[in-house]
């Protein structure tokens, strides 16, 4: 099973042995010297599960991953300890913190691939059942619709008036010309399959492109954004 991983580590000799190792069984490995750079690549990629040291410089592995718990984004994202600090109060004190796994070092590189391939088929399986109980595409489609229908009564829907666009509620929101075309087609009704299909990218990456418009508008779900983006003029 492949995946996007983040291995956090300020140990030179053990980040590369440990990035060399799942890179051979597959994953692909971004690697961080310590928290705060963690933390920065954490926004560039987000990857589908972190690998981290506790005992860093600066920020410790447990402050890290409060800072990532405490993010929208990455309360559910799989976070693997792996860490020379190996006695029952801290394996308790690491779970108690929100970790999903203890690796005490020195380890077996190959438990800790069957540790990561077992969080990602579960966090993949937990994927599944939350798209099972997402609304289908004529559903998301006839509450857009609703919504369109009342600000337009409401007179806050922006309305094209002799090629001159006008609103009530403007609004200046940088977004990349990707994450406009994901926002113009969930404000059509679409849900992420078939986003990806329309921009010929895959799922994951429209995911990473609604979270991206939730975080940039204030929002947490795909009805709020919608509202947001017509009332604001975000889309037409």
């Amino acid at each position: 099973m492949s995946g996007q991983l983040l291995l956090v580590d300020d140990e030179p000799a053990l980040r590369q042995a440990v990035q060399l190792y799942l890179t051979d069984s597959g994953f692909e490995v971004s690697v961080a010297s310590n928290a705060r750079e963690g933390w920065d690549l954490l926004q560039q990629s987000q990857p589908d599960l972190v690998i981290t040291d506790i005992m860093m410089p600066q920020v410790d592995g447990h402050q890290f991953l409060k800072q990532m718990r405490e993010d929208p984004r990455f309360k559910t994202l799989p976070v693997v300890f792996l860490t020379a600090r190996g006695m029952t109060s801290d394996r308790i004190q690491g779970y108690q913190s929100g970790c999903d796994a203890y690796i005490s070092k020195p380890f077996d590189p190959d438990e800790l691939v069957a540790i990561v391939q077992n969080l990602l088929k579960r966090q993949a399986a937990n994927k599944a059942a939350e798209d099972s109980e997402v609304p289908d595409i004529a559903d998301m489609a006839r509450q857009i619709a609703e919504i369109r229908a009342m600000l337009t009564q409401r007179g806050t829907l922006p309305l094209t008036t002799g090629g001159m666009m006008k609103t009530l509620a403007p609004i200046q929101i940088e977004f990349t010309p990707r994450e406009q075309s994901v926002l113009d087609l969930v404000a059509e009704g679409l849900m992420n399959k078939e986003i990806a299909r329309r921009l010929n990218t895959s799922v994951r990456n429209v995911e990473k492109y609604v979270s991206r418009l939730f975080t940039k508008t204030g929002t947490n779900s795909r009805t709020e954004l919608v509202r947001y983006a017509l009332e604001h003029g975000l889309v037409n």
